[in-house]
């Protein structure tokens, strides 16, 4: 079934709702039982709250509805991939709650990703709620970003420093200073006034802050496993689709948004970026799996 302009407005405005309900619900909660879950590759990956399962509750009830009138396909964090996303033209990607560990230890960095994916991989819709500062972006391929539904875009690039912000898998590598310091010459060689390092938040979060802290980057090697999953990136992938910036595979070509074989991304990493130099410079940079 191919939607149409009106069928993607609606569902967009659906996920705006169901966002804007899972965030209110994680605003005013905190972590009473954290759990482990298997197949993750970081800590990250494998913590699990009561609050991630009550967020994805919450989002169903709003989107579930809308799997059979329009034929979606559900991929979200907390069930199980029934491959449905391979089948149909369009699959809702849902991350409840990116960033659960910053979520744990009761810091900024976490948020709730509700992505439209078509089969071939491309994001026709992406919401993002901030808890935090009941905040949202969202975005329709083709209509611009909104955010709190106003039309909103990034700022100008400006100098100062270059913006690098990083998961716990970076931070945790052997080489994390050699990359700081490659980092310092690529912004000496941009004319910035070296970096500032933006730790410990989640995927999702990362990506907004690239948004909104220009000149900045974020990225993720490719890797012999994890690297983020599907619902990491795809809702943040539309919105800089549509705001202009950069969001590739560690190659340059556009995230696998859906890989068959996995949900994990660490096949061909993932870089943000908010401009094309910049994200030129990051890719050279490309040292694969960490020692």
């Amino acid at each position: 079934m191919r939607l149409s302009v009106s069928d993607l407005g609606e569902l967009a405005d659906l996920a705006v709702v169901a966002a804007a309900q899972a965030g209110k619900m994680i605003a005013g909660s905190r972590p009473t039982n954290v759990e482990h879950k298997s197949g993750g590759a970081t800590l990250a990956s494998q913590v699990v709250t009561e609050i991630d399962r009550r967020a994805e509750n919450l989002i169903l009830e709003v989107l579930a509805p809308t799997l059979e009138r329009f034929e979606l396909g559900l991929l979200t964090e907390e069930s199980e991939d029934n491959r449905g996303r391979l089948s149909t033209d369009y699959f809702w990607c849902i991350d409840p709650l990116d960033g659960t560990l910053p979520f744990i230890e009761g810091t900024p960095g976490y948020a709730v990703s509700i992505a439209l994916v078509a089969q071939d991989g491309t994001p026709w819709i992406g919401v993002v709620c901030d808890p935090v500062e009941s905040a949202t972006l969202s975005a329709i391929k083709g209509a611009g970003v909104f955010r709190n539904g106003g039309p909103w875009s990034p700022e100008a690039t400006r100098m100062g420093a270059l913006s690098v912000f990083a998961d716990r898998s970076f931070v945790e590598r052997d080489d994390h200073e050699e990359l700081l310091n490659a980092l310092r010459m690529i912004a000496r060689d941009l004319g910035l006034d070296g970096i500032q390092l933006h730790p410990a938040r989640g995927a999702v979060m990362n990506a907004w802050g690239v948004l909104t802290h220009s000149p900045a980057c974020y990225f993720k090697f490719p890797g012999l496993a994890g690297g983020g999953s599907l619902w990491d990136f795809a809702a943040t992938a539309c919105l800089f689709y549509e705001a202009g910036a950069i969001a590739t595979d560690m190659q340059g070509a556009p995230l696998d948004l859906n890989r068959a074989d996995s949900t994990f991304m660490n096949h061909r990493g993932a870089l943000f970026a908010t401009d094309a130099a910049l994200a030129e410079r990051i890719r050279a940079l490309n040292v694969g799996e960490a020692s």
